[in-house]
C-alpha cells in the first residue's frame, strides 16, 4: 500500500487562448511599404503557440529600426494568484523592443477583415487602423496619432 498524501496536486495545463489564432493571417514574411516608411517585418508562433512573435527591419523616414514584438494575452503574476484555471487578460497585447532603447505596449483587435493596433490600450488616440485584402495578401492603413501619422502597406512576401 503506498501513501500518495506527498504527492502534489496535478494542476491543469494552460492553453493558449483561441482568440490569439485570429492573428494566424499575420503569420509569414511581408514587405511595408509607404512614403514614410520601407522594410520587412516576418510573423511567427512561438513554440507552444501561446504568443506570436514579429520580427521587424525597417527604414522609418530615415531611421533605420530594427526590433522584436511578442504579442498575446497577459498572464503574469496578478492571473496567476487570482484563478487557477490559468486564465488571462481579454485583450491581445503586445511588447515591443528596438535597437534604438525604445519599448512600447500595443493592444491587437481584429474585426472582420480590420486590424486595429491602439498604442498602449484601446481608445488610446495613437493606433493603426488597416484592412486586409479579399485574399488577405495585403494589410493597407494608417497610423494615427495626434500631431501625425503615416501610411503602409503589407504586401506578403511569403506564407511560412
Amino acid at each position: 500500500m503506498s501513501d500518495d498524501t506527498n504527492t502534489p496536486a496535478q494542476q491543469p495545463q494552460p492553453a493558449p487562448n483561441p482568440a490569439l489564432k485570429s492573428l494566424d493571417r499575420l503569420v509569414g514574411t511581408w514587405k511595408v511599404s509607404g512614403p514614410e516608411i520601407d522594410g520587412q517585418i516576418t510573423f511567427e508562433w512561438m513554440e507552444g503557440d501561446f504568443f506570436l512573435v514579429q520580427h521587424f527591419d525597417l527604414d522609418h523616414s530615415g531611421h533605420k529600426i530594427k526590433g522584436i514584438e511578442i504579442i498575446g494575452f497577459e498572464r503574469g503574476w496578478e492571473q496567476l494568484e487570482q484563478a487557477a484555471d490559468h486564465t488571462s487578460s481579454q485583450d491581445i497585447t503586445s511588447h515591443l523592443f528596438d535597437n534604438q532603447g525604445s519599448t512600447f505596449t500595443y493592444t491587437w483587435e481584429v474585426d472582420g477583415d480590420t486590424l486595429t493596433i491602439w498604442g498602449g490600450s484601446k481608445g488610446s488616440p495613437a493606433f493603426y487602423k488597416g484592412t486586409f485584402s479579399a485574399d488577405g495578401n495585403t494589410n493597407t492603413g494608417a497610423w494615427q496619432w495626434p500631431g501625425g501619422g503615416y501610411e503602409s502597406t503589407m504586401t506578403r512576401v511569403k506564407s511560412e
